[in-house]
């Protein structure tokens, strides 16, 4: 068997690459037809992390441009997650970031949390968006239609730029927690629940920027109390 040229290979990588962004713009693409014209993507960092805020963003990508490489957060690189989210930021229509504090999520619980960081992106568009399509949350409140989507990240291209861009802000705010409270070693784990992190709150208890309601920080709580 002839193996291709790298010239004829690096043409199929961008042929690849071409057929599917166009399959993660298909729903995007399918409102507008229904007369959508600004369809906002809306996801989530940060649900099942131990520490620090879950933060939420809101983008309206420009139908006229896809950024190469864009896909769910958590199948990408720190690096091109770092790239990507510049670009997002410089084509999207609009774009919002919002982070909702641990104390809050103690309060209101994980759910709760997540939809008022959610709808307060939502609310912070400019322009505002005609649709909404989220990852897997169901939002209330708003006088367009909002499309809740299981594995929305690696089905829709607009709620794909807004995982990049929640992951890569809420990793800068775990890094400057980590400065804050540089016994946990939030910079490495970003306050999930990995083995180090859990012998860092069996050593030194929870700090005031755990989640004081999660199960694995709640015990050594009620045992130092």
């Amino acid at each position: 068997m002839t193996r291709a040229t790298p010239a004829v290979a690096g043409m199929l990588d961008l042929f690849a690459e071409a057929c599917r962004l166009r399959l993660m713009r298909g729903l995007e693409e399918w409102l507008a037809g229904c007369g959508y014209c600004r369809v906002a993507g809306v996801d989530e960092a940060g649900r099942g992390s131990l520490a620090g805020p879950v933060v939420a963003a809101a983008v309206i990508a420009d139908p006229r441009s896809c950024v190469p490489g864009v896909d769910d957060s958590k199948c990408l690189t720190a690096p091109e997650r770092e790239r990507l989210a510049a670009a997002i930021r410089a084509t999207a229509v609009a774009w919002t970031v919002v982070a909702v504090a641990a104390d809050v999520i103690d309060r209101i619980n994980i759910l709760e949390a997540t939809r008022r960081a959610m709808c307060q992106a939502v609310s912070g568009l400019k322009p505002e968006a005609d649709c909404l399509v989220v990852d897997a949350v169901a939002l209330s409140g708003f006088r367009v239609p909002c499309l809740p989507l299981i594995r929305g990240d690696s089905i829709s291209y607009g709620i794909a730029c807004a995982s990049i861009l929640a992951k890569v802000e809420r990793d800068r705010m775990m890094t400057e927690l980590d400065r804050q409270y540089p016994a946990y070693g939030f910079k490495v784990h970003k306050g999930y629940g990995v083995p180090e992190h859990l012998q860092a709150l069996e050593a030194y208890g929870p700090c005031p920027v755990h989640r004081l309601t999660y199960k694995p920080v709640l015990p050594r709580v009620e045992a130092r109390g």
